[in-house]
């Protein structure tokens, strides 16, 4: 049983986050010949201040390109 774990930035809308677990799942299907009913996916959001990228968190580079 596959199971596969996606870290996002939040603020992804549920209707993404549908679309993403849709196009994952046949990922898998498609990459490992398994069932979908087989695929499990954890989407956990992280928040701006706690993901960082080169030296400084999304919420700090994001605040200084605005």
């Amino acid at each position: 049983m596959p199971i596969i774990n996606v870290q996002l930035i939040e603020g992804r809308s549920a209707e993404q986050k549908e679309a993403l677990i849709e196009k994952v799942t046949a990922a898998c299907v498609d990459a490992i010949d398994c069932t979908p009913e087989s695929v499990r996916i954890l989407l956990s959001d992280v928040a701006t201040q706690d993901f960082g990228v080169a030296g400084e968190s999304v919420k700090r580079r994001r605040q200084a390109q605005s």
